[in-house]
C-alpha cells in the first residue's frame, strides 16, 4: 500500500515549475517511492526513471561533453521535441550531477525530480551549482497520522482542537505505543512481527553506517564516531556537553564539533538552541539534541517511555517550523517553543499546577500560546494536547 507524504501538499504547487525538485532525508524514509509517486502523477509520456545507485546508470552520466549525455538519455527514450521529465534516483552516487542538471535545465529545459539521501552532499554540492534553479524538500520517517494511514486506513484522528474522550484516545494510543518503540520508518512499521521490526532496524543503522559514515564521511577513527552515537542514543533530549564527551571519547573536542556536523547534515540527529531575545546568548547556550527516529533509539538503547515520547514531539514540532527550548539558569524551562510563539511541555501525566505554570511562563516570556503535550490521558480539557494530534 502507498499512501500519500504529507510533504506531497509542499511539493505539488511546484511540479509544473522549471526548477529541479529535490528530495533528500536520512536513509529509508521513502524517498524512492515517494519519487515514483511524483512519477505517475506526472501525465506525461515523455519521462525517464534513473536509479543512480545502479553503476550501468552512472555511466550515462559520466560523459564531459554534456551533449553527449543529453544522446544517452534520448537513447533511453526521451524525447527533445516535448517537454521532458526526468527523475533521478540516489542522486549521490554520480558527484558531477549538479553541473550536468544545471547544463541540461538551462540549455534544454528538462525537468528534473532528484533524490539523495544525504543532506551533507547535497546542500554542499548543490548550493551553489544550482542557485535559484532547485527546490529542496526534506523527508523525514512518516510522522504518527502517516503510520496510522498504513496500519490502519479506516481509524481517523480527531481533529487538533476537538475534545477528545478517554475511549477514542485508548483506541489510538495502542497505535501510538507501536509507533514509539519502533518509529516511523516505512520498511520497519510494514513488518508485521516484532522481530522483524527490529531486524528491519538494525538493517537501516547498518546500512546508515557502512554507506553514509564510512564511504562518504570518510572518517579516520571510525571506532569513535561509532561511540558517539551509541552515547547520542543513551542521552536523546539533553544539552550537548563537548567537552564531556572529549574526555569520554579521547579525542579533540574540535573532532566532536566535525562527527556531530556530519551526523545533523546526514539526519542522523537535530540539535535545537535555546530560545532567547538575546542572539548572542542563544548562540553560546548548549544546544539539545535529538535522533531521528524512536525506533533506532529503543532498539540500540535503553531509555524511559518518557525520553521515547519527547523525541517523538520533538519530531512532530520539527514538520511545523522552527523548534528551540527556553530554560533559565534557575532551571525552570519549557521543552520546546515552535516558530518563537507557542510552547510546548511534554508531561507523562499532567495535573493543574503544570498547567498554570506553563500559562505563567508563557505569558512572562512573550508567548502566544502554551500547551501541555501528555503522554497519558489527561482529564484537564484546557490547553492539554496528545502527541498522536501533532
Amino acid at each position: 500500500m502507498v499512501i500519500e507524504r504529507e510533504i506531497y501538499s509542499k511539493i505539488k504547487p511546484v511540479i509544473k515549475s522549471a526548477e529541479a525538485i529535490i528530495i533528500t532525508g536520512m536513509r529509508r524514509t521513502g524517498k524512492t517511492t515517494l519519487l515514483r509517486f511524483i512519477w505517475d502523477t506526472v501525465k506525461s509520456e515523455n519521462k525517464l526513471f534513473l536509479d543512480l545507485e545502479n553503476p550501468a546508470n552512472q555511466k550515462f552520466f559520466e560523459e564531459k561533453n554534456y551533449e553527449k549525455i543529453l544522446d544517452n538519455l534520448k537513447f533511453l527514450g526521451l524525447s527533445a521535441k516535448t517537454k521532458s521529465y526526468v527523475f533521478l534516483d540516489e542522486i549521490q552516487f554520480v558527484r558531477n550531477i549538479p553541473s550536468v542538471i544545471k547544463y541540461l535545465i538551462d540549455h534544454h529545459g528538462i525537468k528534473f525530480f532528484l533524490s539523495g539521501s544525504s543532506s551533507f552532499y547535497l546542500k554542499n554540492l548543490f548550493s551553489e551549482s544550482l542557485a535559484g534553479r532547485k527546490y529542496i524538500f526534506e523527508l523525514f520517517p512518516l510522522s504518527f497520522r502517516e503510520f496510522l494511514a498504513l496500519k490502519n486506513p479506516n481509524l481517523l484522528l480527531p481533529k487538533t482542537d476537538e475534545k477528545v474522550s478517554e475511549a477514542i484516545f485508548e483506541e489510538i494510543n495502542r497505535y501510538y505505543d507501536e509507533y514509539l518503540l519502533y518509529g516511523g520508518f516505512p520498511g520497519v512499521v510494514r513488518k508485521e512481527s516484532i522481530e522483524e521490526k527490529k531486524m528491519a532496524l538494525e538493517e537501516i543503522f547498518s546500512s546508515y553506517f557502512q554507506l553514509e559514515i564510512r564511504q562518504l564521511g570518510d572518517f579516520r577513527k571510525i571506532d569513535v564516531i561509532r561511540d558517539l552515537i551509541l552515547l547520542l542514543m543513551q542521552r536523546t533530549g539533553s544539552k550537548l556537553d563537548i567537552q564531556k564527551l572529549s574526555k569520554e571519547l579521547g579525542v579533540a573536542r574540535e573532532t566532536i564539533y566535525h562527527y556531530l556536523s556530519f551526523l545533523e547534515h546526514t539526519y542522523f540527529i537535530a540539535l535545537i538552541r535555546p530560545w532567547s531575545r538575546n542572539r548572542d546568548t542563544e548562540i553560546r547556550s548548549m544546544p539539545k539534541f535529538y535522533l531521528c527516529d524512536t525506533g533506532l533509539i529503543n532498539q540500540f538503547a535503553k531509555v524511559s517511555d518518557g525520553a521515547l515520547f519527547e523525541n517523538a514531539v520533538f519530531a512532530a514540532l520539527r514538520k511545523k517550523g522552527e523548534v528551540n527550548y527556553y530554560q533559565r539558569k534557575s532551571g525552570v524551562e519549557i521543552d520546546f517553543i515552535l516558530e518563537k510563539k507557542y510552547g510546548y511541555e511534554v508531561k507523562t501525566a499532567p495535573n493543574n499546577y503544570d498547567l498554570r505554570r506553563l500559562d505563567s511562563l508563557s505569558k512572562e516570556i512573550g508567548l502566544r500560546r502554551g500547551q501541555i503535550v501528555a503522554r497519558k490521558y489527561a482529564k484537564i480539557n484546557k490547553n492539554i494536547a496528545y502527541g498522536f494530534l501533532l
